[in-house]
């Protein structure tokens, strides 16, 4: 549900939408097939994967910005995020229109 109203905020803010993905499976699939400018990530995905890595490959190898959309804000889950995935924006769940608007054009530049 929470993806979709992203999905819908994007699409209204003027980007495309290549899909939702909730595995890393899919969103590998995706980022190869549509190369993403940028991507809304969880920290937690389906089937075990960690969002966070799955974004740090989606960075590193499809060149694709990240924005972190998560109920898991905790120091340490921020810490990781950061390492693993410098310069990445993070909202906290729920997000509104204005703040992810910002932070994905934080992301893009």
């Amino acid at each position: 549900m929470i993806a979709l109203d992203l999905e819908e905020t994007m699409l209204a803010l003027g980007f495309e939408s290549c899909g939702l993905a909730s595995s890393d499976r899919r969103a590998r699939s995706l980022a190869m097939t549509d190369q993403p400018d940028v991507v809304l990530m969880d920290v937690c995905l389906e089937g075990g994967r960690e969002g966070i890595e799955t974004a740090r490959w989606l960075h590193e190898v499809c060149g694709a910005s990240v924005v972190f959309v998560t109920a898991n804000g905790d120091k340490d889950t921020l810490a990781r995020i950061h390492e693993r995935v410098p310069g990445a924006p993070v909202l906290s769940k729920p997000v509104y229109r204005k703040q992810l608007a910002k932070a994905v054009s934080e992301a893009i530049q």
